[in-house]
């Protein structure tokens, strides 16, 4: 489905980055990875057969430097995904949560979000091609002790709307999906930097196991399934599909 494509997974370190970095491998692309630890991307890379660069998916100047070179190396940018980690912070009341916490998802999340965007919209309309991905948990259409994760969501999904319609005419689409929590992906450290610290793993399949009871399937998303329809989006199979967000929620809520 993607032959032939060039994809950047900005993010690319982690279990979902892994996984669609897989998928997008199998499908025939040329990935390059993104993330800021060389040990992990390298993991990652030796599993996908991908390419990786060190880098801040939220320096603006490294990131166009990265993006320049990514066209110099394999001819153009066809796919650009961002699932870099924003600092969430939940699980705590509004009227107990400091400024900070609050608000640090949404300043770093839609600051990477944009930077990324805009470096490989740049490139697409320059070439009339593209596809621009992004993920959140869909919070933002409503999510009690979700914290600003809530507002981080809807910023990120209003950035994606707005960047449709502007490259749009040029040949590049913009979407996202949605996912309210991809249960494989979570772990003990990745809960405690969230706000739920000191969870065994027998706590984590706790949280598992509820997150598939709030969905109307009762399962919720896995890391296969994301990654699967992340390369049906980025395919010509999701020419018809910009501007928009995908909900792949297992139905945590009706859109």
């Amino acid at each position: 489905m993607l032959e032939n494509k060039v994809a950047v997974v900005y993010g690319g370190a982690g279990s979902l980055g892994a996984g669609v970095a897989q998928a997008y491998a199998e499908a025939g692309a040329r990935v390059f990875l993104v993330g800021r630890t060389r040990e992990t991307l390298r993991k990652v890379a030796d599993v996908t057969g991908a390419e990786y660069d060190v880098l801040d998916a939220g320096d603006e100047e490294a990131v166009e430097a990265h993006a320049a070179s990514v066209v110099e190396r394999a001819g153009g940018i066809d796919v650009s995904v961002n699932l870099v980690p924003r600092g969430d912070f939940q699980g705590v009341p509004l009227t107990e949560m400091s400024v900070e916490d609050y608000t640090r998802p949404v300043v770093r999340g839609i600051a990477c979000q944009f930077i990324t965007a805009r470096a490989a919209a740049r490139r697409m309309t320059a070439r009339g091609s593209g596809v621009i991905l992004a993920l959140n948990s869909g919070s933002a259409n409503g999510s009690p002790m979700m914290g600003g994760t809530a507002a981080a969501d809807g910023a990120i999904d209003a950035l994606v709307r707005q960047l449709a319609q502007e490259a749009g005419p040029a040949g590049v689409r913009v979407c996202g999906i949605w996912t309210a929590g991809v249960t494989d992906s979570l772990t003990p450290e990745k809960l405690a930097a969230a706000g739920a610290p000191g969870m065994d793993e027998a706590a984590v399949q706790g949280v598992r196991a509820h997150l598939d009871s709030l969905r109307m399937t009762r399962r919720s998303p896995r890391i296969a399934d994301i990654a699967a329809l992340a390369t049906f989006l980025a395919s010509d199979a999701g020419a018809s599909i910009t501007g928009t967000w995908v909900n792949a929620t297992a139905g945590m809520f009706p859109s």
